[in-house]
């Protein structure tokens, strides 16, 4: 393949399509501006470009820093995977920050088996859902379910240590069923009276 194969266009920003270099026939490195702030890049197939068939472009992001080290200790940089282009998705839209003006940021495009992008592409959007899952409702649903059984069983202690007596040889404590079934029966009619009794009760 000669000449440029993608454009980028950091928002609000002019388009770039010429590689700051050239790692392999295959892969690129494109430099992004540090000059006005942007989050977000647009990433595309330029017109007339056609991608190898059965292959992708994967889009990886990178910094300047990483990729100076990388070349001093002939390793290879720090990629974040952001996503894929290809046919059928000729472009795509990534957030890479807050702020990326001034961050020395760079945009690696590599041209893979469309399979691999594919699998990437998976492994992307699980991890995303697996992160927004954990931050978001399940982590709090954990917690305040622990809180609640913690004041079920605080209440029931509380209700049932006024009837508890002793019994048999030793004097082991014990607590009458009737007492329990009270507890209970007076329990679910305050839930159903006032379900949100307990989120309001003192730790």
């Amino acid at each position: 393949m000669s000449g440029p194969l993608f454009g980028i266009v950091p928002a609000g920003q002019p388009l770039i399509t010429d590689p700051t270099s050239a790692p392999s026939p295959t892969s690129f490195l494109y430099a992004l501006p540090p000059t006005k702030p942007f989050s977000h890049i647009v990433v595309f197939l330029l017109p007339n470009v056609v991608l190898p068939e059965n292959s992708a472009a994967a889009i990886y992001l990178t910094t300047v820093r990483d990729v100076t080290a990388a070349s001093q200790a002939n390793s290879t940089p720090d990629f974040r995977f952001l996503g894929g282009i290809g046919p059928g998705k000729e472009s795509a839209m990534f957030k890479i920050g807050a702020d990326a003006s001034g961050s020395g940021y760079m945009i690696g495009v590599s041209i893979e088996s469309a399979e691999s992008v594919g699998t990437r592409l998976q492994e992307l959007a699980a991890s995303k859902a697996s992160s927004s899952s954990t931050s978001g409702s399940g982590g709090a649903s954990s917690t305040t379910t622990a809180v609640l059984a913690q004041r079920i069983i605080q209440n029931a202690f509380n209700f049932l240590t006024s009837f508890s007596g002793t019994a048999g040889p030793g004097g082991v404590e014990v607590v009458p069923l009737k007492a329990f079934e009270d507890w209970w029966r007076k329990f679910e009619s305050r839930v159903r009276s006032d379900p949100s009794f307990l989120e309001r009760q003192a730790d």
